[in-house]
């Protein structure tokens, strides 16, 4: 039998805090920071809208 530690399916490793860059959110337009660089005509949004998207 295998045992499951903590292995949750992604590996992060110890990478330290990421780097948050600014953006606008596309349906709020409030500002935020998300842990990518936007780019250009790709829609971006805060974590509340990203949220509710995901629930539909």
């Amino acid at each position: 039998m295998r045992e499951r530690g903590n292995s949750g399916g992604g590996f992060r490793g110890n990478f330290g805090p990421r780097e948050m860059h600014k953006a606008v959110c596309a349906e709020c337009k409030q500002e935020c920071e998300v842990p990518f660089k936007p780019r250009e005509g790709r829609d971006v949004f805060c974590r509340d809208c990203y949220s509710k998207r995901r629930s539909y």
